[in-house]
């Protein structure tokens, strides 16, 4: 949606299928996985796993896949619309582009998408830093501000991409427990969604995509009130 910090509350309302054990240990490991790829944040993240009970052997497992396929990933980007004309851009990592196709593809099918052409939808997003604090009042966002911060939405700065890694730095420096920090797309005039039903099914969408293996991130254009 426009942003991951209120993506994560709705997500929360939903309830009962956050906390389903495959699918803490399907975030667990992407957490892993984005960890080995940044080359930093892995003994974080094999931490966060352990906190939920994902197996000592489930983490050694996707470890060792993750460096048998290293060789063959490639890098891809993925656009279309969602359920209800909802902008969508995918995030992938894969040794199999047609196999990944193919999946993602049956997913928008099964949820009346669309996958669109590179650049369909990209023109509706724009690519910003996310830093999520664990709490920030006014005089630390004047602060923030002087390190760089564009905006804030709730406990949470935006931030030029390529200043990220350095406003986190100097941000911790002034004192502030970052709780996450990642480069996103967020939409510029997210789609708002009508009714409960629709943001359900809008978060079974995401939720099925996000499930692939290969896939990183999910960005999706919409807001709910």
């Amino acid at each position: 949606m426009s942003g991951h910090s209120k993506w994560a509350n709705i997500k929360n309302r939903k309830g009962a299928q956050d906390k389903k054990r495959s699918m803490i240990f399907t975030r667990a490991s992407k957490d892993i996985l984005t960890a080995i790829r940044l080359g930093s944040g892995l003994k974080a993240a094999i931490d966060k796993a352990r906190e939920v009970n994902m197996p000592k052997e489930n983490i050694e497992r996707l470890i060792a896949r993750f460096e048998e396929r290293k060789a063959n990933l490639v890098s891809m980007i993925l656009e279309g619309y969602g359920p209800f004309g909802v902008p969508i851009i995918i995030e992938a990592e894969t040794d199999n582009k047609n196999r990944i196709l193919s999946e993602i593809k049956l997913i928008f099918r099964d949820y009346e998408g669309t996958l669109g052409e590179s650049n369909s939808v990209m023109f509706q997003f724009k690519r910003v830093g996310e830093v999520e604090f664990e709490e920030i009042n006014e005089e630390k966002q004047l602060e923030l501000i002087d390190l760089g911060a564009q905006d804030f939405d709730g406990n949470m700065a935006l931030v030029e991409v390529e200043k990220l890694n350095d406003f986190v730095k100097k941000s911790e420096e002034i004192g502030l427990k970052v709780v996450r920090s990642e480069i996103v797309y967020r939409a510029i005039s997210p789609t708002l969604l009508k009714s409960e039903e629709e943001l359900n099914k809008m978060m079974d969408f995401i939720e099925e995509l996000e499930a692939n293996d290969d896939v990183l991130g999910v960005f999706a254009g919409f807001d709910y009130n």
